[in-house]
């Protein structure tokens, strides 16, 4: 099966969720002034835009670091007939797509969001 990006909409759909999501937490503090209401419904917004993203950059990563090591793409570099400093290039892209622990800071941030969503449901119902 050949690998294929996304089309560019999707991943730009994507960057705007994280960015809006990003800057509707920053303005929670304003928000919180004038309506607690609607500081929590921005809060809302911002970790479900969150959970959209960091699930995104987690596929993403996971996708990329999957179809280097499915197939051996960075010893496949290393035999290939390119100039010696493109191929240390490559390899170096691929091996810092394998040792990145981005993947991690992704899966991370998703769950705690879904934690943060179920404690605040929680913590509502019981007042």
């Amino acid at each position: 099966m050949k690998s294929k990006t996304l089309p560019t909409y999707v991943i730009n759909s994507f960057f705007i969720i994280g960015l809006l999501s990003a800057l509707l937490f920053r303005t929670m503090i304003f928000f919180d002034y004038y309506s607690p209401f609607l500081s929590k419904v921005i809060w809302y917004c911002a970790v479900i835009g969150y959970l959209f993203f960091f699930g995104f950059r987690y596929y993403i990563s996971h996708k990329r670091r999957k179809t280097i090591l499915k197939n051996n793409l960075t010893e496949k570099v290393k035999t290939s007939d390119m100039d010696d400093q493109s191929r240390d290039e490559v390899v170096y892209l691929l091996d810092s797509i394998i040792k990145s622990k981005e993947m991690f800071n992704y899966i991370f941030i998703f769950v705690v969001s879904i934690i943060a969503i179920a404690a605040d449901i929680i913590l509502f119902m019981k007042y």
